[in-house]
């Protein structure tokens, strides 16, 4: 079985290796290729490009996992949409018909919720342009295998942090972390269980969904959070105070829908990722 990586970042990279450690060819676009280890064969590629490499005739499985540019809604919109429809027009080209198309999303797509619950059931309800893009781009997904015997799948990730993704240390260590005065829900996942997620989701016998949320077993108060922070690094709690506008809205999203599937988490809670984070385990890929 041949796996297509149509972007292949920190979090494609890191899928790859599982794919090749359970004995599959891994293909990986990305527009530096010198940079993917050896476990999978690199290509030069833009997905923002019609003009993409061969598809590999054997692809069972694609994984469409890009990232923009910049902040902007243009960027978003080139890396996301016009990425999905430039990998199907690929694979149209080439005639090769996968078993699986996994697109990256994000849980953006549901905005705020008030601190309610959302999960796969919830309509989509985006507060910005990146939501809003996220959404455009599974749709998409969905309208053009519709007529095909692909599944389409979109994984609506929470907040990655893992190896070099530190945000949230990084600011405690700084001390400019803030405690909001309100709960403030957040919900993250590992870059490990991430790219697991993927790899389960690409592998697994039972059909799939079109849709699951990637996020780890607790939602947690971001208050919560950065005293726990503080607390392992042997750190003043950070201060309360105002601190901004929620990043991605303030809601509680559940994962029950991917945990009936089979997937287990290695980090099912914060504390156990980022215990690990602080122990400085893990490598974040070029």
């Amino acid at each position: 079985m041949t796996i297509l990586l149509a972007g292949c970042g920190d979090l494609g990279t890191e899928a790859g290796l599982r794919f090749a450690a359970l004995g599959h060819r891994v293909v990986g676009w990305r527009r530096s290729p010198a940079k993917l280890p050896a476990a999978i064969e690199g290509a030069a590629a833009d997905l923002a490009s019609p003009d993409l490499p061969p598809v590999p005739v054997d692809t069972s499985a694609v994984v469409i996992a890009v990232a923009a540019d910049s902040p902007a809604e243009e960027a978003y919109r080139s890396a996301y949409v016009r990425g999905v429809a430039n990998v199907l027009d690929a694979l149209e080209r080439d005639g090769v018909v996968p078993r699986r198309i996994i697109f990256v999303s994000s849980t953006a797509v549901y905005g705020d919720a008030g601190g309610g619950w959302v999960d796969e059931a919830t309509p989509p309800h985006p507060g910005g342009f990146s939501g809003r893009v996220l959404v455009e781009a599974e749709d998409l997904l969905q309208a053009r295998l519709a007529e095909t015997t692909t599944a389409g799948i979109s994984l609506r990730l929470g907040g990655i942090y893992g190896p070099g993704r530190t945000r949230l240390i990084d600011q405690v260590k700084s001390g400019s972390a803030v405690i909001p005065e309100d709960v403030r829900y957040t919900n993250r996942i590992h870059r490990d269980d991430a790219a697991a997620a993927l790899v389960h989701l690409a592998t697994m016998d039972a059909v799939p969904a079109p849709v699951y949320v990637g996020v780890d077993n607790e939602p947690a108060d971001l208050g919560t959070v950065l005293r726990f922070l503080a607390a392992e690094l042997g750190l003043p709690s950070p201060r309360v105070g105002d601190a901004g506008p929620a990043r991605g809205g303030n809601k509680r999203c559940g994962n029950h829908l991917l945990r009936s599937t089979g997937f287990t988490f290695t980090f099912p809670t914060f504390r156990e990722g980022y215990k690990e984070v602080i122990a400085g385990n893990g490598v974040r890929h070029p």
